[in-house]
């Protein structure tokens, strides 16, 4: 991304905080998801399968055309793998006709150089990649190795930011992969932010060893390498439970395929109702709901967007129910 385009990307930004700040009765980030199929099958991963077939874009449209009217600031598109999704540029597209931000979650094995022109072209602001080693193994192929030279035709070809997401924790054989893959990223231009993978059950573990030594050196790294550490993720990297206000269902949304409502990619069915019907009067709800599972949460970008609001008053009433138990990762960005 050219510096000029950053420039208006960070004001964007400024922009979007100020007006959360000011009220709290829109969206800051919602997440859709246009395409339920992914290409990989990473052993740790609950939000994919391998037969879903696209959601009609014209549908898709109508979600992020409702999105626009709730006053939401940021969509991110995931899945699955949403570079499947065959008109997904037309998607990026209509994010921007409506002026919000526009991002996207992939695996990156589809960007070749015509790819990212298109996402180019779309007006895409941020592609994020997580890499999970730095050899390919049985729990994950989304290794450094497998796609480097995506990196090198995302750094010669983007014009938007890129941001590559490493993971430590929950079992990882090699967590100095970690830190390698930070490297490599920063010396293509890229920022860089680190996930903690948490055991098979959905619990909290705190890193030891090797995975604490790999955690702190990535984070006194420098700032393109740990931008944004706050208390919650310190916490989590050592088992701790954190004290918030989660505005699930509220500041963040998540979308799913079918599209409904969620609290996040491991709390869906909370609140499950259509998007399409959902109104200002389920954000003021949700915002003053406390999530029980809130304490030990490791969705990072719930967190994020919440502490736009972590200043304000105590929530009213609780919603309570279970986790889902899987492995969960926070991205520390």
């Amino acid at each position: 991304m050219n510096r000029k385009k950053k420039l208006q990307l960070r004001i964007r930004e400024i922009q979007m905080v100020a007006r959360g700040l000011m009220s709290t009765r829109h969206p800051i980030l919602a997440h859709i998801i246009p395409m339920r199929r992914c290409n990989l099958a990473c052993t740790y991963c609950n939000e994919y399968d391998n037969f879903s077939p696209p959601v009609p874009t014209e549908e898709v449209f109508r979600r992020v055309d409702k999105l626009a009217e709730l006053g939401t600031s940021i969509i991110t598109i995931s899945g699955g793998e949403p570079l499947m999704h065959p008109e997904i540029e037309q998607i990026i597209a209509r994010i921007r006709h409506h002026k919000m931000i526009a991002g996207i979650i992939t695996n990156g094995y589809l960007l070749m150089p015509d790819k990212i022109q298109a996402l180019n072209d779309s007006g895409l602001q941020h592609l994020q990649i997580s890499i999970d080693n730095v050899e390919p193994d049985e729990v994950s192929v989304k290794s450094l190795k497998v796609l480097k030279k995506k990196l090198e035709f995302l750094a010669e070809y983007a014009d938007f930011d890129v941001n590559i997401n490493s993971v430590i924790g929950g079992g990882i054989e090699t967590p100095e992969d970690a830190f390698h893959i930070t490297q490599v990223a920063q010396s293509l231009g890229f920022s860089t932010s680190l996930g903690i993978i948490h055991d098979g059950t959905g619990q909290l573990r705190p890193l030891e060893g090797n995975e604490e030594r790999v955690y702190r050196k990535i984070r006194s790294y420098g700032s393109r390498g740990y931008a944004g550490l706050n208390f919650f993720q310190e916490n989590l990297a050592q088992g701790k439970p954190n004290n918030w206000f989660c505005r699930a269902g509220a500041r963040y949304l998540y979308i799913c395929e079918d599209g409904l409502v969620h609290y996040c990619s491991q709390q869906r069915g909370y609140p499950g109702i259509p998007l399409a019907d959902y109104t200002s009067e389920d954000v003021r709800r949700e915002f003053n709901t406390a999530k029980s599972c809130a304490p030990t949460c490791t969705i990072g970008c719930v967190q994020k967007v919440s502490m736009t609001d972590h200043w304000r008053g105590p929530q009213e009433s609780e919603a309570t129910f279970f986790p889902h138990q899987s492995e969960e990762k926070v991205v520390i960005s």
